[in-house]
């Protein structure tokens, strides 16, 4: 059995599949607390399943830096054996990569290396692709660049807004993380061998 952080800054869906799986009797991971940037909508169910939550905002830190020896610090204290980025906003510095890596993990929607950054599902789509999808990576010091670890990719319908691909893309996610999850906490993945790679 593993520990998760879970770090969101909006509505938490990937979180509450993460949450969701912890009820079943096997899987193999439970979450110890959720962490965000804000007061996040996501925090929601984090209390329903009685997770304790923490604010982290970098507005209150007079550097970037000491925003994330903070969040670092917060992280450990909760004896996390591996932090999930769902939906977390923030590009994180440095010190608090070097602090967790490679068991920092993110969910991103889109087919890595293609379209990295916080505009993915738009990108996609302002470049005509005809095909986009999910991927969990290792978080490394670049924005979206660390190992991919799993990818599941799906077509864009002519015509598709950002709204719906993207609600289309939450789907796999969600799917995509659990797996994940489950698959690291089993050793089918080997996070250090990956991060070496």
């Amino acid at each position: 059995m593993i520990s998760l952080v879970v770090l969101i800054s909006g509505s938490g869906s990937n979180l509450r599949a993460l949450l969701e799986a912890t009820n079943r009797d096997d899987f193999p991971a439970k979450i110890v607390a959720v962490g965000a940037d804000n007061d996040a909508r996501g925090f929601e169910h984090a209390r329903a399943f009685g997770i304790p939550t923490f604010v982290m905002a970098p507005g209150d830190f007079s550097t970037r830096d000491e925003w994330g020896g903070a969040l670092l610090e917060q992280v450990r204290a909760a004896g996390a054996d591996l932090v999930v980025c769902a939906g977390f906003m923030r590009i994180l510095p440095a010190g608090f990569v070097q602090g967790l890596t490679p068991n920092l993990i993110n969910m991103h929607p889109a087919l890595l290396p293609l379209f990295p950054g916080a505009h993915a599902v738009r990108d996609a789509l302002a470049a005509g692709a005809t095909e986009t999808g999910a991927t969990v990576h290792v978080v490394d010091e670049g924005v979206d660049t660390g190992p991919v670890i799993r990818q599941v990719s799906l077509a864009i319908d002519p015509g598709e807004t950002e709204a719906q691909l993207h609600e289309r893309i939450k789907v796999l996610e969600r799917a995509l993380i659990v797996d994940t999850v489950s698959d690291i906490a089993h050793n089918l993945i080997d996070l250090k061998e990956l991060a070496r790679s």
